[in-house]
């Protein structure tokens, strides 16, 4: 992007193209009151919720809502004007090509929350949670995001800051004047570094947790054929996704579908895995395809059927998985009674036990990723706080050995360096674009 251009008017449609009750197209920039002006038939006066006809060379277009905004106090911190339309792809795209043909260009991916972070409106932390708000895939995962917007992250990175640029104030006031600042004990010194150790890895903590929220985990359905796993995967999905048939081996590919149980989940049904001479060659890659599917999982639902009792070819398949976390689910037990120890007892054809089964599935998932988690943080920033933690300990191991002072105070400065590139006081324009890329156009 031209330097110039991040001084420009800019526009972009701000809701999703399709049919719908409502559409938004957004305006940011000093001449964005100018161009609604052009094409509105009525006043625009900043904190007045104007009411009115969008006109493009003498033709009307839509009956809008003109909600104007005065710098700063709007999202991006200048002149912003949102024009809510009727929804539908075409009404707001004749109204975003009539802003655009009187003085604005189109935005570019993130560009007005680029501009909220570049105005400080929002710290990089923040920016990144608007981005984390918009592609959550399960409300846990949004509800966690807001808590970043709102600047949870950020409070706590700033209490963390203050207290290393605490420690870093006594090394180089002692430097800086030595007749007159005594100084600090290096106990003092080890004792402040593993504090802030301990804060960084607070915060590290929720970093697996995090990232199991942002990608989810897969579950892989494995199993002899005919044992039901198809029908498992459409009864957990409440859906007839898979082709389910009582001729053995109907399931040739693997199928994969999203289910959401707190995390993100890639629910995947998998061919019945079998050793047997009458397995054509397209079957044969379908059971590579299935061994594979298992191998990559997170969890995997090792079904058996009850009614034929637990055979050599089960015991094999489950040998195969030993390694892997695994629930064993006994199927069809609506033709055969009974209860089998360290497996759960389900029929998918009455919907018996699949209530029990999701509950023990959202244990094991809580247990790899707390629902009670604190922070969440994206890959990024974990490797700044890593980069961060390990200066601190550098500094501490320096501190052990009674290391010269000014010596220590250079990992000190880079540790809060590392911090101040999580939340974009020290950013490097690659990252930034990097970062605002991910963004939707109109975000």
């Amino acid at each position: 992007m031209n330097i110039n251009d991040e001084f420009d008017t800019i526009a972009a449609i701000s809701t999703p193209l399709g049919t719908g009750g409502l559409g938004v197209i957004r305006i940011s920039g000093d001449n964005s009151f100018n161009i609604t002006r052009k094409i509105f038939n009525d006043e625009v006066e900043a904190g007045k919720i104007c009411h009115g006809w969008i006109i493009d060379d003498g033709v009307r277009l839509d009956e809008v809502v003109v909600l104007p905004f005065k710098a700063p106090k709007s999202y991006t911190g200048e002149d912003v004007v949102e024009i809510q339309c009727h929804g539908g792809i075409n009404v707001v795209r004749n109204i975003l090509d009539a802003v655009l043909k009187n003085g604005a260009r189109m935005a570019e991916r993130g560009e007005f929350t680029k501009r909220a972070f570049l105005n400080k409106k929002l710290d990089l932390s923040q920016a990144e949670a608007v981005a984390d708000l918009i592609h959550s895939k399960t409300k846990r995962f949004a509800k966690q995001s807001a808590k970043n917007l709102s600047g949870m992250l950020t409070q706590r990175l700033a209490e963390i800051k203050r207290d290393i640029f605490k420690t870093l104030s006594k090394i180089i006031a002692c430097i800086d004047f030595p007749e007159d600042v005594s100084e600090p004990a290096y106990d003092s010194l080890i004792n402040d570094f593993e504090v802030q150790i301990e804060m960084i890895d607070g915060i590290l903590s929720d970093a697996s947790s995090s990232n199991i929220m942002r990608q989810g985990i897969k579950i892989a359905i494995c199993g002899k054929p005919n044992v039901g796993k198809s029908s498992l995967f459409n009864a957990l999905l409440n859906l007839d996704r898979a082709i389910v048939t009582d001729i053995a081996g109907t399931t040739r590919d693997i199928l994969t579908e999203t289910l959401d149980l707190g995390i993100p989940v890639t629910l995947v049904d998998t061919a019945g895995i079998r050793n047997d001479e009458n397995v054509d060659k397209v079957e044969e890659i379908g059971i590579q395809y299935s061994k594979q599917a298992a191998q990559d999982a997170d969890l995997v639902l090792f079904v058996f059927d009850i009614n034929q009792g637990f055979q050599n070819a089960d015991l094999e398949i489950l040998n195969f998985i030993k390694n892997k976390k695994y629930i064993a689910i006994a199927n069809k037990c609506d033709l055969k009674n009974g209860k089998l120890q360290n497996a759960i007892c389900i029929s998918t054809k009455n919907n018996v036990g699949i209530d029990e089964l999701k509950q023990k599935i959202k244990d094991i998932i809580f247990e790899i990723s707390p629902e009670d988690t604190e922070f969440i943080t994206n890959e990024r920033q974990q490797e700044c706080l890593k980069k961060a933690r390990e200066c601190l300990i550098r500094s501490n191991e320096a501190a052990m050995r009674h290391e010269l002072q000014d010596l220590i105070s250079i990992d000190v400065k880079q540790a809060l360096l590392c911090l101040d590139e999580i939340t974009g006081e020290v950013i490097t324009d690659e990252i930034l674009n990097n970062i605002f890329d991910n963004f939707c156009i109109g975000k």
